[in-house]
């Protein structure tokens, strides 16, 4: 531990988690002001009166206090605030199957079989989130090519009489009005794949340099920018206009018939197209080849083929081929029936594609078990690796309702007599049996979770020991902790759970559809789930749609609005390029040079400060700064996580990106300055450095990471000045806290979640994590109650 000198000083840098924070919320104070950034990625800092910078409230340590400086880290401008973000939302099946790509289990090194599943999973991904996006503009195209062009505004209808029959009947009307909303989306998902986010005090040619490097083993090392990407999303732009074109020409299966010259250019696009989009799929397959990088090996070619300018052409002759169907379709037939065919075959083809994904994982799983078998079951990861495919079936699921979710509203605001095709019918089923089989699995898990929890509490069963030393003396507190301790346990245990019940939900209604749709089974025995799913479709679409308005009248609705993309743009793109741009790879960079910009001063100490989502963010950015920083450095930066996933989730859910060892390398790294605050009832945060936790003899005892970097059983817990215990690298809060504390804000009731900073443990924590302070060192004066505690005896859940 360095010793302290009269000029030292601790930077306090906090991130925030998910929905965003205020600059005042974050810095604790009741005004901020930007110190640095650019708007997007904020730096404040607490302000007095005149709007100037303030210094934080000193930091107390066993010698002398400290002076501190509080800087907040405000990112969720990146993901929330306006209508534009907020339609981000819509695009949630293409970033669940980007996120399905992370979850993908690691590759063991020197493991051939293993290396070429991990290729053949990542090439399937990519064909799948192909087929997304294909899926995405066939149903675009059912509601305004068919519904809108050659059903509603076709002449002698009685859809839209406000529109002339003369207008109806001019040349490439209909048509130009049912392919122009097509060719919008397409130019509006191309220009979202095109957003990227500035880093700040960054060259870009250093931090792509940096990704070329070996991975060091460090949380996050895999998080970088793909250099396939610009490919991909040209991949699926053209997909997308080849598929426009496919379906107004009549589809996959069967072209539009014409005689003479007309005939023949019919014949010549259909093919082009389907040309078009077997080379988007095969390009899909091979952009994953890792030699394609060396320029000795066939890779090199692929990478011509789709450099700048061959990209720039193909885009070009795609949007020829859709203006020349354009102009080939001078009068719509009354019908489209390329769309419902389009719509059924890419179907098909994803659950085709999803089938031998799931049995290739499989394999990859088991190879993968030797990295984790030695690990305890609980840190083990979800599934057994397999979680990526639950996933991954989730989000095609959701992209066909949310489809048919549109469609369904706009033919009912339209008029009755319009017809969507025979196929939507099995997809209102599907979803119809999904409803019913989800209401009755929630109701089978709430009556057995209540229960389980009545017997248990009826039995006087202890499930929170742990709750018994910090709540000891205080036994109203320790009836209200302990029922939240146990429901706070229940959703970390069995969140993943929830998980594959809806994963599972989901496929076996659309097991039954299909088969009823192979087979053209009558759906009249089946006509009240049907209903259903059309009211659950109804249901999906109009709430997502009320929500991006409301995001655009009211910003905290476009805040709360902001969770998906808090979690799902932390992921670079990977398989789907179509997606938010990857705050992670600005907040990153931009943490690593504000604490670097602070460690020039020789007196500083910077504790990077991390809740919730952005625990992961601030590990991350201690594992680069152990890889940039020389070793009298690494020795001024400590790390503080609080309500984090770090260990139930990340490594769980990510095991090739966030995986156990890595972690417990940062741990070693930061040689005991890696502090965690952990609440048992916090339903979405927990324990980050210590597991098997048991009490034993009024002690509590665990295993976990050691200031050495290895890993074992820790000595007993030690008690903070504030009730706090102290195990390894956790501190475990008393919630309700055991003040209030003259002097200090006070918080009343079960905290949970939030508001970590209002505990006086905090300050302890970051001084230990500056290296001021000692766990171990002689035990401070408890801070006075301002309210004394209980001493009646009483038993766990208050009774007397």
């Amino acid at each position: 531990m360095l010793i302290a000198g009269p000029d030292t000083r601790v930077v306090e840098l906090r991130v925030h988690g998910v929905q965003g924070t205020t600059p005042q919320t974050l810095v604790d104070a009741v005004a901020a002001v930007d110190v640095a950034g650019d708007g997007l990625g904020r730096i404040v800092r607490p302000a007095d009166r005149l709007r100037r910078p303030a210094p934080g409230p000193v930091l107390q340590t066993e010698g002398r206090p400290i002076p501190r400086v509080v800087e907040g880290y405000l990112w969720g401008g990146m993901t929330s605030g306006g209508v534009a973000k907020a339609t981000w939302a819509l695009l949630f099946p293409f970033s669940i199957a980007n996120v399905a790509h992370w979850m993908l289990p690691p590759v063991p090194e020197r493991n051939l079989p293993a290396h070429l599943l991990g290729i053949g999973l990542r090439s399937l991904l990519r064909v799948f989130a192909l087929l997304l996006t294909a899926l995405l503009v066939a149903q675009i195209s059912v509601v305004s090519l068919d519904l809108l062009a050659a059903q509603c505004l076709r002449p002698g209808t009685a859809c839209l009489t406000s529109i002339p029959a003369d207008v109806r009947t001019f040349p490439w009307f209909r048509t130009f009005l049912g392919l122009l909303p097509i060719v919008v989306v397409i130019a509006v998902m191309r220009r979202v794949s095109h957003v990227e986010w500035r880093i700040e005090r960054k060259a870009i040619a250093d931090a792509e340099e940096q990704e070329k490097q070996p991975a060091s083993g460090l949380p996050g090392a895999h998080v970088a920018t793909d250099p396939d990407t610009p490919a991909l999303r040209s991949l699926h732009v053209v997909t997308a206009l080849a598929v426009t074109a496919l379906i107004a020409l009549g589809g996959p299966l069967k072209q539009l018939t014409a005689s003479g010259g007309m005939g023949v250019a019919i014949t010549v696009a259909w093919i082009v197209s389907l040309v078009f989009i077997g080379v988007s799929v095969l390009g899909a397959l091979l952009l994953d080849d890792p030699t394609g990088g060396a320029p000795h090996r066939g890779g090199r070619w692929l990478r011509a083929a789709l450099g700048r300018k061959p990209r720039r052409l193909l885009l070009v002759f795609s949007v020829l081929l859709v203006l020349t169907t354009l102009g080939l379709q001078e009068q719509l037939p009354l019908r489209v029936p390329g769309a419902d065919v389009t719509v059924q075959v890419v179907a098909l083809l994803m659950a085709f594609v999803l089938v031998l994904f799931g049995l290739m994982l499989i394999p990859a799983a088991l190879l993968a078990r030797g990295t984790w078998k030695s690990l305890p079951r609980e840190l083990r990861p979800w599934a057994g690796g397999w979680f990526s495919a639950p996933v991954l079936a989730i989000a095609g699921l959701l992209g066909g309702g949310f489809g048919a979710g549109v469609a369904l509203p706009v033919r009912k605001a339209l008029g009755d007599g319009l017809r969507l095709p025979a196929g939507y019918e099995y997809i209102t089923l599907l979803w119809g049996v999904a409803g019913a089989l989800a209401l009755l699995s929630t109701f089978a898990v709430a009556s057995f979770t209540g229960a389980v929890r009545w017997r248990a509490f009826r039995k006087g069963k202890v499930w929170a020991r742990e709750a018994s030393l910090l709540h000891s003396g205080r036994m109203r507190d320790l009836r209200t902790a302990t029922r939240a301790w146990w429901w706070a346990r229940w959703e970390r245990n069995h969140g993943h759970h929830m998980i594959l019940i809806v994963a599972s939900v989901l496929v076996v209604g659309a097991v039954l559809a299909t088969v009823l749709r192979v087979q053209n089974v009558p759906l009249g025995s089946w006509a009240v789930f049907s209903a259903f799913g059309v009211f659950v479709l109804g249901l999906l679409a109009v709430s997502l749609l009320r929500a991006v308005y409301l995001a655009a009248r009211q910003p905290e609705s476009g805040r709360r609005l902001g969770i998906i993309a808090d979690i799902a743009q932390f992921w670079p793109r990977e398989a789907h390029p179509i997606v938010p741009p990857c705050y992670a790879l600005k907040v990153v960079p931009e943490l690593v040079a504000r604490v670097q910009d602070h460690l020039r001063d020789p007196g500083t100490r910077v504790v990077l400060c991390g809740h919730s989502q952005g625990s992961l963010l601030v590990a991350v950015a201690a594992a680069r700064l152990l890889e940039e920083l020389p070793a009298h450095d690494r020795e001024r930066i400590g790390l503080l996580t609080a309500g984090s996933q770090l260990q139930w989730a990340y490594p769980r859910a990510f095991p090739a990106v966030v995986p156990h060892a890595s972690l417990a390398r940062l741990a070693g790294g930061l040689d005991g300055r890696w502090r965690a605050l952990c609440r048992g009832t916090d339903p979405l945060g927990g324990a980050v450095t210590t597991w098997r936790r048991q009490v034993f003899d009024g002690m509590l005892l665990g295993v976990g990471y050691r200031e050495d970097g290895s890993e074992g059983a820790l000595a007993p817990a030690l008690r903070g000045p504030t009730g706090a215990l102290v195990l390894g690298g956790d501190h475990w809060l008393p919630d309700p806290q055991r003040g209030p504390f003259p002097g200090r804000r006070w918080r009343s009731g079960v905290s949970a979640h939030s508001d970590y900073t209002s505990d006086p443990e905090w300050d302890r924590a970051v001084a230990i994590a500056a290296g001021l302070l000692q766990v171990d060192a002689p035990e401070s004066p408890s801070l006075p109650f301002a309210r004394k505690p209980e001493t009646r005896s009483r038993d766990v859940l208050g009774g007397s």
